[in-house]
C-alpha cells in the first residue's frame, strides 16, 4: 500500500482562536475517517494517521482543492461553522482531504504553505 496521509486546509482569510481552528480541523479529520473505506482507514491507522494543516487564502480557494480532490476521488470534507461562538453562521471554515495516497495529495496542495 502507497504512503497515506491527510491534509486539512485552514481559511486564512477568516479570523479564528487557537481553539477554533482546533475544533474545526477535528472536525474535518473525523467526517473524512468516518466516510473513507474501511481498509485504507486501517492502513492509514497502521501506518500512524499522518495528517498535516495548510493555508488557504479565501474560500475560493478551498473551493478549487475540493474539486480537485474530488476529481481524484479523494474522501474529502468541507466543514460548515454552525456560528454558535466566533464566527457567523454558516462559515465554511476548514477542507480535509484524504486520508489517502500521499503522492495524490501532494500533487493538488504539495505548493502550499504548513499553517
Amino acid at each position: 500500500m502507497a504512503n497515506l496521509k491527510q491534509v486539512i486546509l485552514v481559511r486564512t482569510d477568516i479570523k479564528m482562536s487557537k481553539g477554533k481552528v482546533a475544533a474545526q480541523v477535528a472536525h474535518a479529520a473525523v467526517n473524512c475517517a468516518l466516510t473513507v473505506n474501511k481498509k485504507l482507514l486501517k492502513n492509514w491507522q497502521s501506518s500512524g494517521m499522518k495528517k498535516i494543516t495548510l493555508k488557504v487564502e479565501s474560500l475560493e480557494d478551498m473551493y478549487k482543492f475540493q474539486e480537485l480532490a474530488e476529481s481524484k476521488d479523494l474522501v474529502n470534507s468541507l466543514i460548515t461553522d454552525a456560528g454558535h461562538t466566533e464566527i457567523a453562521p454558516g462559515t465554511q471554515t476548514v477542507l480535509a482531504i484524504g486520508p489517502g495516497p500521499e503522492e495524490l495529495i501532494n500533487k493538488i496542495t504539495g505548493d502550499l504553505k504548513v499553517y
